[in-house]
């Protein structure tokens, strides 16, 4: 996600110098265009899904169906925005990172045993915005209006460090629809 400066720059709240291709978990937040209302509503606590927010959900399992390198982990689509932690199972990054990671050893093993492409598009930016531009396109054909913007034009993103940042995560995306009144991006 960006921010905005005085000047109306944006800046990024990227770690510089970070390979965001390299195996691991990360946590990201996506707003729809204006945190417009557009994915469905909560009552009593449950997240409802429209079929806008149909199609989110949908993108997001996909995303995993047709990137090899990624497997998604624990998600929640809100009225106006999303939460997901995606993991990069496979190898494409520059390094691996230390320690470690909060994905399965059958999944560490099976990242290793792909062969490493080193394609910059094979990243979490590009898999954000592959899910962004296939969830935009279709809620524009269902909705007749082509170009239409769905997503806020940036997002953001954590790289999730241990066990414990992981489960602290993985906890706040399943409760976030019990805790939509006091949500900061609640209208």
């Amino acid at each position: 996600m960006t921010d905005e400066t005085d000047e109306g720059h944006r800046r990024s709240v990227r770690l510089k110098g970070f390979d965001y291709s390299q195996i691991g978990a990360y946590f990201v937040t996506v707003c729809a265009h204006d945190r417009e209302c557009l994915f469905g509503d909560i009552k009593d606590g449950l997240m409802r899904l429209n079929e806008c927010g149909k199609i989110v959900e949908s993108e997001w399992l996909r995303s995993a169906e047709l990137r090899l390198e990624i497997e998604c982990g624990e998600f929640v689509v809100m009225p106006n925005h999303f939460h997901g932690i995606v993991k990069i199972v496979g190898a494409y990054g520059n390094t691996p990172l230390n320690g470690d990671i909060p994905v399965s050893r059958d999944v560490q093993q099976r990242a290793y045993c792909h062969t490493p492409l080193r394609s910059p598009s094979r990243n979490l930016g590009a898999m954000v915005r592959g899910f962004k531009s296939a969830v935009g396109k279709r809620m524009n054909e269902i909705g007749n209006t082509p170009g239409a913007a769905v997503w806020q034009r940036n997002y953001f993103e954590h790289v999730i460090r241990d066990d414990d940042d992981y489960n602290r995560i993985a906890e706040y995306v399943e409760n976030n629809p019990q805790r939509w009144m006091e949500d900061s991006l609640h209208p």
